[in-house]
């Protein structure tokens, strides 16, 4: 099964940046369409950003303009930049990839990583 981890959570002031990552390990495989989630505290779990395998974007309405989220390929990783943060951005933040062989022409699971905590706050 393959992994996704995620870093660069913390604590930031209104108006500040942060960069999160997500990095997927394993064996044989390919990821396709990759996310970021994020839920606050008291509040359902809510989809931030997504980019596909060929770099296709989308983004909920409260953070166009704000978040960018790009990939490398390569490095099997994505990013989301966080700029121009508000406390309303305050939440557990999660990414997830839909995942299949590297032998095969589809995904066949989603793997979803243990979240990083994004804190906005003076």
């Amino acid at each position: 099964q393959v992994q996704v981890v995620e870093s660069g959570g913390g604590l930031v002031q209104p108006g500040g940046s942060l960069r999160l990552s997500c990095a997927a390990s394993g064996n044989n495989f390919k990821i396709y369409t990759m996310r970021w989630y994020r839920q606050a505290p008291g509040k359902e779990r809510e989809m931030v950003a997504t980019i596909t395998s060929v770099g296709s974007t989308d983004y909920v309405e409260s953070v166009k303009g704000r978040f960018t989220i790009s990939r490398d390929n390569a490095k099997n990783t994505m990013f989301l930049q966080m700029n121009s943060l508000k406390p309303e951005d305050t939440a557990v933040y999660y990414c997830n990839a839909n995942i299949g062989s590297r032998y095969s022409f589809s995904p066949s699971y989603l793997a979803w990583g243990q979240g990083t905590l994004v804190t906005v706050s003076s």
